[in-house]
């Protein structure tokens, strides 16, 4: 899971303006489910989705692939690219987190019998 926060410009309401794109076939990369609260990628071979919310002018959105563990990085850079080329002079800042290394189980051993 990668998380990502996109802070819209003051006034911009980038939110509203992508879900109207996506539901009118203005933005025919991503497509709107789940009452507005999922995007999915328009090609199949994007497993996976982006969750997403707004609140006060930034946008949280989690992207998931559960099929395809790692293959988040596809749905981030088609969002990324997207926004750079047709929504650039709405977004502010563009903030990444990605998830923290899991550390291996460690094993217990069993004391010796003797």
């Amino acid at each position: 899971m990668i998380r990502l926060q996109i802070v819209e410009r003051a006034g911009a309401n980038l939110f509203r303006t992508l879900i109207h794109a996506m539901r009118s076939g203005d933005l025919r990369t991503f497509v709107i489910a789940k009452r507005g609260k999922r995007v999915t990628h328009r090609n199949p071979g994007y497993s996976g989705w982006i969750s997403w919310s707004d609140s006060r002018g930034v946008i949280s959105c989690e992207i998931l692939s559960p099929r395809t563990p790692g293959n988040e990085w596809r749905l981030l850079s088609a969002l990324i690219g997207r926004l750079a080329d047709k929504f650039a002079e709405s977004v502010h800042t563009i903030s990444i987190q990605f998830p923290d290394a899991q550390a291996p189980k460690r094993r217990l051993r069993r004391p010796r019998s003797r």
